[in-house]
């Protein structure tokens, strides 16, 4: 069978001919562009400047000639923007801090501050505070707080609204003729079509806004949704509006040759717990995941898939009522994540995208024996 036949087959819970892989189609399952380039090392592929498809982790692109040497099985489309709002075009050469030529978007526009840090500015315009630093020793970005102190007598959820807007004539066409192209390769396509995040907190500083406004520090945004849920209803209810209509656009510009959908990378789990309860899932995320899941499958043939990292097993039906088809990773490291009772118990219901193997532990101080029978395990 054609890779993207394994797939389906494995989103429809049938055995396919083998394990389906995905490298590089999704904003959670792409690799460091430092990596990218050891991986074209190892596989005798040119040597040359790769693209920084996603600043904000630095992920490098996994082209066709990468992914047919790693027996990759899915493909997938972003949107024409990165998190910074740089169009992903007009590529240039740049320079690493860590000494790698690569290629970034013609308007990505950074500096080197006082500390000798990497500071980024939104859609390249250094005129505005930049919205993300890259520590000397780091090799990506981090958010940088740009929000003031809030008075609550003026929040207007308006503001927490700035960057989602209806897809332009121009943006439809970009679908099109984006999945157009790898739609008759035989690999799966996910999509990401963008505005469907409802909460994703690397989402919430507005990377992409020159000034953003409204709730835009990580920490009061979690507090908000104690002390301000009833606000940040209205911020979701708003924007579950804008990606419903955004779906439909683009339902209408892809046809059927999208497979799958990416819909958020929203967190819920931390090392050995979670962020919020079930009970504050329900209340404040799942209405509107339920709105965007059900309009999918009543309209469409794609799947949903949902990234949350961390210890989330109390959520997994959580997630199967909010109308999920796909969770991603199996971070086994965390509590209650153990790969095997996750399959026994939710498998018949759920896909787990995103290998089981130990990232935090396993992967980076295990020795390379080691981290090859964890991985086959």
């Amino acid at each position: 069978m054609t890779s993207k036949e394994n797939l389906l087959k494995t989103l429809n819970h049938e055995e396919p001919d083998r394990l389906v892989v995905d490298f590089g189609a999704t904003p959670v399952t792409g690799i460091h562009v430092l990596l990218v380039e050891k991986l074209r090392a190892h596989f005798g592929l040119e040597r040359r400047p790769l693209k920084v498809i996603e600043p904000y982790q630095m992920l490098g692109e996994v082209d066709i000639e990468l992914q047919e040497a790693m027996g990759v099985d899915v493909i997938g489309v972003s949107p024409p923007s990165d998190m910074f709002g740089n169009r992903l075009e007009g590529w240039k050469e740049y320079r690493t801090s860590w000494g790698q030529e690569v290629l970034v978007p013609g308007s990505f526009t950074v500096k080197i501050d006082e500390n000798g840090d990497t500071v980024l500015y939104p859609q390249g315009d250094a005129s505005v505070d930049p919205s993300a630093k890259m520590p000397s020793a780091a090799y990506f970005f981090d958010a940088i707080k740009r929000q003031g102190a809030i008075d609550d007598s003026k929040l207007n959820p308006e503001d927490n609204l700035e960057e989602f807007s209806l897809m332009s004539d121009s943006d439809v066409a970009y679908w099109k003729e984006s999945t157009g192209k790898v739609a008759g390769i035989g690999l799966g396509l996910v999509a990401n079509f963008g505005g469907t995040a409802v909460g994703d907190i690397a989402l919430v500083p507005g990377m992409s806004l020159k000034n953003p406004k409204g709730i835009r520090d990580v920490a009061d945004w979690y507090m908000s949704t104690l002390m301000r849920s009833d606000y940040l209803h209205q911020v979701f209810e708003k924007q579950t509006d804008i990606a419903l209509e955004n779906l439909a656009l683009a339902k209408e510009a892809t046809g059927d040759s999208v497979d799958v959908v990416f819909i958020c990378g929203t967190d819920f789990g931390t090392q050995d717990s979670s962020f919020c309860s079930t009970e504050a899932y329900d209340e404040l995320y799942a209405p509107y995941y339920k709105k965007l899941n059900n309009w999918i499958h009543e309209n469409t043939r794609w799947k949903t898939f949902k990234h949350s990292c961390g210890a989330v097993e109390p959520f997994m039906e959580h997630f199967i009522e909010s109308g999920f088809d796909i969770i991603n990773p199996v971070q086994v490291n965390a509590a209650g994540m153990d790969p095997k009772l996750l399959k026994e118990k939710y498998g018949k219901r759920l896909t787990f995208w995103g290998g089981g193997a130990d990232t935090q532990k396993v992967l980076p101080f295990g020795t390379p024996e080691e981290v090859r029978v964890h991985v086959l395990k």
